[in-house]
């Protein structure tokens, strides 16, 4: 099974170059480490930053430059800095070619939930409601499996929910997916190690393998 980093390192194979990429926090945020240096592609995130680097080295961090995450990050030769209404203007306005987002679950038909954490108190879903209303193209980077065993990958959401119909892709420590057109996780990828009886143990919802399922390049 794949770390966080693996599955970021995956995930990064999905960036092309001259794409504008908005990262989510948690393991999305992993993604910038990844994406070959001669790519050129801009790291947008929500709280005003385009043209965002990779996390800085210890010693080297600035507590000005942060994510949405607050965590302080690099930035790029360029980069540009911003204010939140400008940020979500570029969102709205559809001018990022690809999402990458945590979640809690996503259902077969594509519905993402990702903001309300159980028996926790949070102030609302924040720029995740804009993200999945606008994006093009979305990618969820999540564990298959939470801590009790439980499958995340469901028929349907049980958390409230974010975004309905709305994941395109999904990468997680056992597989790589997509959602089919009439819904199911269609088995893109296995992980080293991983077998497909590993992924229906894993697998809640509808899980669509069809021919030989190939085993993903890191």
């Amino acid at each position: 099974m794949l770390d966080k980093n693996g599955i970021a390192k995956r995930i990064a194979k999905e960036v092309k170059d001259g794409m504008f990429v908005n990262l989510g926090i948690g393991i999305p945020t992993l993604v910038a480490n990844y994406i070959p240096e001669h790519m050129s592609v801009e790291l947008q995130s929500e709280n005003g930053i385009l043209g965002m680097g990779p996390f800085p080295f210890e010693g080297e961090e600035d507590a000005d430059l942060i994510n949405a995450g607050k965590q302080t990050v690099t930035l790029l030769h360029g980069a540009s800095i911003f204010d939140s209404a400008m940020s979500f203007g570029m969102i709205r306005a559809q001018k990022v070619h690809l999402t990458i987002l945590g979640a809690m679950e996503v259902s077969e038909n594509g519905d993402i939930a990702n903001w309300k954490i159980p028996g926790k108190m949070v102030k609302g879903m924040g720029g995740a409601m804009d993200l999945v209303a606008s994006a093009k193209n979305i990618i969820v980077a999540m564990q298959q499996v939470n801590k009790a065993g439980q499958s995340k990958l469901l028929p349907k959401c049980d958390l409230p929910l974010t975004g309905i119909k709305c994941v395109k892709k999904i990468v997680t420590e056992l597989g790589v997916y997509e959602i089919a057109p009439g819904g199911g996780f269609k088995l893109l990828e296995t992980a080293p190690g991983v077998t497909v009886e590993d992924i229906k143990k894993a697998t809640a919802g509808k899980l669509i393998i069809e021919g030989d399922i190939k085993e993903m390049e890191l």
